[in-house]
């Protein structure tokens, strides 16, 4: 298995394989990666004739075997892609189960002018790769499509601001970075927005703050506010709006314990005299990021940050070893947590 920076130089290599399988959380990555193949492989003039998208919720091997058996026309190569191909988890139906038996058995067979892609989406940032892939590591290329962090996720969006022509200094790239959703589709969107909102001048800080779309982490920053305001039907709602986007209520748990646990970092060493600049360092948060959230410390009391935590970790306890609505939990957790 190889993750997908190893394939996009593979790829400018032109060393590309027969079969593909890819799986992870960032399905932009992924839809780019076929593009470059296809773009690498089918002349343009007949792509039409050589490209075929069979969706694995409903696709049986037949329909797999007959896309692949068919001649390009033009053309040394065909492609073709299964998108959502959920049989490659670990967990699925008979039907599904009895696909990837065939597909682990065509693949010995698969003809050298046809390339197979096969790949499905994580359901969340913690799933991992299924043990079917591994499996199959012997008779595809299987890349795993993490999300970039850290510096590779700034070096990516660079990329994306010189290719618009559009400057962006290390300290704004770094806030830019921290403030957006970790998706390649979203992240390509508020860099448009950015670009046409400065047209004709520099990237400011205050520009980013103002314009790019808060992600989760910016809602459990404000869930937490309502919290310190004792204002438990805001932070319900908020509650409400991450679940509605798709977010479980593990992640959105884990998220607020975080929340937590970094304030009551950032308390301890506020109240200890250390300074912005060093907590940032400490905690390596961004310092407009630490400066909100030392902001925000100062609306609790270090034990109503322990109660908070502690609540929070006997609701993950009872979400775990019991079969309660987890909804439910998390209201009580809110409405406790903001009696604290």
């Amino acid at each position: 298995m190889i993750d997908f920076l190893q394939l996009e130089n593979k790829l400018k290599n032109n060393e590309i394989s027969n079969c593909y399988i890819f799986c992870g959380s960032d399905e932009k990555s992924i839809k780019n990666s076929i593009k470059t193949i296809l773009d690498k492989t089918v002349n343009k003039d007949f792509l039409d004739l050589n490209y075929a998208q069979l969706d694995g919720l409903t696709v049986d091997i037949n329909g797999i075997i007959n896309a692949c058996e068919t001649l390009p026309f033009m053309c040394e190569k065909k492609v073709v892609t299964v998108y959502r191909a959920n049989f490659l988890r670990d967990k699925c139906d008979k039907a599904m189960e009895k696909v990837h038996k065939d597909i682990a058995q065509y693949l010995k067979n698969l003809p050298e002018e046809c390339i197979l892609i096969m790949y499905y989406i994580f359901e969340n940032d913690r799933e991992k790769e299924s043990y079917k892939l591994k499996k199959l590591d012997k008779l595809a290329t299987v890349v795993k499509f993490s999300k970039l962090k850290g510096a590779m996720l700034q070096k990516k969006i660079k990329a994306i601001f010189d290719k618009k022509d559009k400057k962006i200094d290390k300290t704004e790239l770094a806030l830019f970075c921290s403030c957006v959703e970790n998706n390649m589709d979203i992240i390509e969107n508020e860099v448009e927005k950015l670009c046409c909102y400065t047209y004709g001048r520099e990237i400011t800080s205050r520009d980013i703050t103002e314009i790019i779309s808060a992600k989760n982490d910016n809602d459990i920053f404000n869930l937490v506010d309502y919290l310190s305001q004792r204002k438990p039907q805001k932070a319900l709602d908020i509650l409400n709006e991450l679940i509605f986007k798709g977010e479980s209520i593990t992640t959105i748990l884990r998220m607020i314990e975080r929340q937590f646990k970094i304030l009551f970092d950032i308390k301890l060493g506020v109240e200890g005299g250390s300074t912005k600049e060093i907590l940032a360092r400490e905690l390596k948060l961004h310092p407009f990021i630490c400066e909100k959230m030392m902001i925000q410390s100062k609306k609790f009391t270090l034990q109503q940050i322990q109660k908070s935590i502690e609540l929070s970790l006997e609701t993950e306890k009872i979400l775990k070893s019991s079969s309660v609505n987890s909804k439910t939990e998390m209201e009580l957790l809110i409405i406790n947590t903001a009696r604290a």
